[in-house]
C-alpha cells in the first residue's frame, strides 16, 4: 500500500493506537485461538476499538455450547478495555448476526451498528463493516453457506489436533487450514472478487478505504482504486489492523510475531557445527 508499509513490530512492550480492529474471533468455536488473542490484547490498547463482526459463532453454539474460561476471559478483557475509556463499536457479521435486532443499542458501554464511518487522523474516510452483504453464498443461499461451515469446521478441528502436536514438540502456532485454504484456486478467486466488490461499496460511500473482515485473509492493498483493509481472523491469521496516531495503518500479524519470538531463542540455542 502506498505510503503504508506492511510492518511487524519486534518486542512485546505495550502498544496503544489511535484505532484497534478485530474480527473474526470465532469465540464459542474450538477453533478460536482465544489465548493468543488474549497475549496479544495485553500489549495492545486503542482510544477506539472496532469489532469488526463475527466475534460471537452463533451458529456453532446453537448447534452444540462450547465456552472454556478463555473465551469467557476475552470478552471480560473487551469490556475492561471499554471501563477504561477505550470507545467500543460493534459490527455484527454473519455469525453474530442474532446482534442485528439491536443496531443503535448499548451493551456494557460497547455500541452495536450496521456499519461505521471512520475518521483517520490524517483525516481519510474509512468504510467499516464485516462483508458478509457482499458474500453471494451467504446472502442468497444460507443452507449452502451452512454445508460449508460444516466442512470448514473439520478443517478447523484437524488444525486444532495439528497444533495441539506442534505445542507437544516445542513447536509454534501454525495453521494447516489457512495454508489450505490458499492453495485452492476457487479460494483465491473468490478472495479477489470479494475485495473488488467491497471496494466498489466504499467508492459508492464516496469514502478513502474500507476496513472490513469476513473472509479471514487479512491483507492491505490499494488494487482497486481505493485502500482496501481486512482485519483477518483469530482462527486462521490471528491478525489485527491498528490505526497509529497520526493516520497510518499498520497490520499485526500476532501469530507470526509470536511465532518469532519463540524460535528465536531455539535458534541462540543451537549448538555450533564445527568447521
Amino acid at each position: 500500500m502506498p505510503g503504508r508499509a506492511f510492518e511487524v513490530t519486534d518486542a512485546p512492550e505495550e502498544r496503544h493506537y489511535r484505532s484497534l480492529f478485530l474480527s473474526d474471533v470465532h469465540l464459542g468455536t474450538k477453533g478460536c485461538q482465544a489465548d493468543l488473542l488474549l497475549d496479544f490484547l495485553k500489549y495492545h490498547d486503542a482510544e477506539t476499538i472496532y469489532l469488526v463482526g463475527d466475534i460471537v459463532d452463533g451458529w456453532r453454539l446453537r448447534s452444540g455450547w462450547y465456552w472454556p474460561q478463555a473465551h469467557n476471559d476475552v470478552v471480560q478483557k473487551l469490556l475492561r478495555k471499554g471501563r477504561k475509556g477505550a470507545r467500543m463499536v460493534y459490527l455484527p457479521g454473519n455469525h453474530d448476526e442474532f446482534l442485528r435486532d439491536y443496531y443503535g443499542s448499548h451493551f456494557g458501554g460497547i455500541e452495536v451498528v450496521e456499519t461505521a464511518i471512520h475518521e483517520a487522523a490524517d483525516g481519510k474516510r474509512y468504510l467499516v463493516i464485516h462483508g458478509d452483504v457482499f458474500d453471494v453464498v451467504v446472502r442468497h443461499a444460507k443452507w449452502l453457506a451452512f454445508l460449508g461451515d460444516g466442512a470448514y469446521s473439520f478443517a478447523l478441528g484437524m488444525n486444532t489436533h495439528v497444533n495441539w502436536m506442534r505445542r507437544k514438540l516445542g513447536f509454534p502456532y501454525w495453521s494447516l487450514s489457512q495454508w489450505a485454504k490458499l492453495k485452492v484456486k476457487n479460494a483465491v478467486n473468490f478472495i479477489g472478487r470479494f475485495e473488488e466488490a467491497v471496494a466498489v461499496e466504499a467508492r459508492r460511500h464516496k469514502v478513502d478505504g474500507v476496513i472490513c473482515g469476513h473472509i479471514h485473509h487479512a491483507i492491505m492493498h490499494d488494487n482497486f482504486g481505493v485502500s482496501y483493509l481486512n482485519c483477518g481472523d483469530w482462527v486462521e491469521s490471528c491478525t489485527a489492523i491498528v490505526e497509529h496516531m497520526d493516520g497510518r495503518f499498520e497490520l499485526i500479524d500476532w501469530a507470526r510475531e509470536t511465532r518469532a519470538k519463540t524460535i528465536a531463542p531455539l535458534l541462540l540455542e543451537r549448538p555450533k557445527v564445527a568447521a
